[in-house]
This record gives C-alpha cells, structure tokens and sequence, in this order.
C-alpha cells in the first residue's frame, strides 16, 4: 500500500496539531532513482487498552509517504474505545483483528506471520516514528546489504507527548549487547529487521514478555551486522503503565536470563547493575525521591531501569 496523505486520513480532533495530527512526511515518487520498486516495509503494532495513545501511533506510520507499506494492529480484546479508533483506519491497514491473545509475543508474531515485506518492524501503540523514519531506515539497508538490524537515536515523551530527553543509540554487535545493556545501543521502536534473517534464527519468543526485543538483537546480531544511524526514528513514551516501569524487578530477571542463554551467565556488569537496583529499592522512599531529583539527565534514570524497555 502507498502511505495515505493527510487529507485521506479521518481529521483529527481539534486539540491536536503537529506531527502526526496536522503534519506529514513529503511522499516518495512511486519508484527508487534507478527504476526498480521499493523494498515493501511490514510493521506490527501490538495495542492492549491503549486508546490514549493508539490513533497517534497508527498516524505516525500511516504518515511516513512510503510508497510500499504494510501494515498490521493486532489488538489482545481490548475493552476500551481501541477497536472503535482501529475501524477508523481499517480500510488503510493490511489486516487488523480484535481477539484474546497469549501476550505481546505472541500478538507481534501473529502479524509478523503474515507479513510479506522485506524490512520488518514492531511498534508498541504507546509509540511513535517520527516523519521520515521508514525512509531513512530503507536507504540504509539498501547501502548496506549485509545488515541484519538497523537502529538510530529516539525521542523519550511523556504522556502528553511531551519530549523529556533525547535518547542517543550507539554503535553495537552482539559482544556489546551481550556484556553492556540494550538501552546504550538500541531502542526498540527505533529498530528494523531484515524480514528474511528473522525468519532464519525465528520469531519473537513467546516465553519471553519483557526481554523478547534483547533476546530478537542477540540471536540477529550473531548472524548480521548492525547499523546505528545518528537520526532520531521514534518517540518512546514513559508512562506508569508502561510494562518494564510497572514490572522493574521482573524485566530485570528475564534479561539476566537472556543473558545467560548466549553464554553470559557469569557476566560481571548488568548483575552489578541489578544489584544497585535492588539496594536503590530497599532505600526509603523519601531517600529513592532524593536520589531520583538528584539525577542529572535522563539516561541517569534508564540506568536504574533493566537492559531493554517495552
């Protein structure tokens, strides 16, 4: 499907201005400079009862003017206003369903099953791309065709959309990841996926309900090589329902135990890191609020929080 242009989007409601409300990406000509067609794009967004942020979300894809994109809303049954936002769009999504499922995994796998794009992507509905993300990550596949993973910088946003604080990825491979922390390196709703190499080390596992993205990086980056772009490609909203904020102590767990199956059990860093987790947790709150006021930019804050963020 080509991206829609604002004008073929329902309007949006009259508080809401900017990007992706007001604004869109400038559209790409129907085909690439040399005359061949665009690498087909598939991109997930896994929604649980997230109607607050679910419309800008699909917005912000639906913006991105790439001319092959394709694009899924796998809903869990939520009970919600989020089915009544998706059918706003449903004639501009490759499939949606609304139904039970066994968790994020599993949702995110389900439409990744049925994906036929080149270049895969997940995108929580408390996120966003920002204008000109897909095509940036697109040109960079395409002049490195050996990549497996390709991942830039993010903006982090509160509730309200809001920016907090830039987030900056860096450089990485699998040694990296393994024996640093994801959140240095790469965010989530900043990276794509070459579809053909996912296939080949498999799909998300549904075992896994908060580390499933660092498990994904690890088993890719042992196959591919990875490629950091210096450009912001989303906005990672923080919110206190966000899962690794409400589930802190178990996300810390199930990374460690990530780690462990690539041979890091006896990784010395995040075990230490999750040790100054825990001391900070047995503080006093007033001591906790102290500290937190103290911290000096936002990635002072991350670094309490576990390797990867949902």
């Amino acid at each position: 499907m080509r991206c829609p242009t604002l004008n073929e989007l329902p309007p949006p409601p009259p508080n809401k201005t900017g990007w992706p409300w007001t604004e869109e990406t400038p559209r790409l000509p129907g085909v690439m400079p040399d005359g061949s067609p665009w690498p087909r794009v598939s991109i997930v967004t896994p929604s649980y009862n997230q109607a607050q942020f679910l419309e800008e979300t699909i917005r912000s894809v639906l913006l991105q003017g790439y001319p092959d994109l394709e694009y899924f809303v796998m809903d869990g049954g939520s009970t919600d206003s989020s089915v009544h936002i998706i059918q706003k769009y449903a004639q501009l999504l490759a499939y949606w369903v609304s139904e039970k499922d066994r968790g994020q995994s599993h949702a995110i796998n389900k439409g990744w099953q049925r994906a036929t794009g080149e270049i895969w992507a997940y995108l929580n509905s408390d996120d966003m791309l920002t204008p000109n993300a897909v095509s940036i990550v697109v040109d960079t596949f395409r002049a490195h065709p050996d990549t497996c993973i390709v991942h830039g910088d993010w903006l982090w946003v509160d509730a309200n959309g809001t920016e907090i604080s830039y987030g900056k990825g860096a450089p990485c491979d699998f040694q990296r990841l393994l024996r640093g922390e994801q959140i240095w390196y790469v965010a989530q709703p900043a990276s794509f996926y070459r579809a053909e190499l996912v296939r080949q080390v498999g799909l998300l596992d549904e075992s896994l309900e908060l580390s499933m993205d660092y498990d994904l990086l690890l088993r890719l980056a042992q196959v591919g090589k990875m490629v950091y772009v210096p450009h912001p490609l989303a906005r990672f909203t923080l919110h206190p329902s966000t899962k690794t904020t409400a589930f802190t102590e178990r996300h810390w767990q199930e990374t460690l135990r990530v780690q462990a199956r690539y041979s890091g059990r006896w990784l010395v860093t995040p075990r230490l890191k999750y040790l100054r987790y825990r001391l900070f947790r047995a503080l006093p709150l007033s001591l906790q609020m102290f500290f937190r006021r103290k911290r000096r930019s936002m990635r002072d804050w991350v670094f309490m929080q576990p390797g990867s963020r949902q």
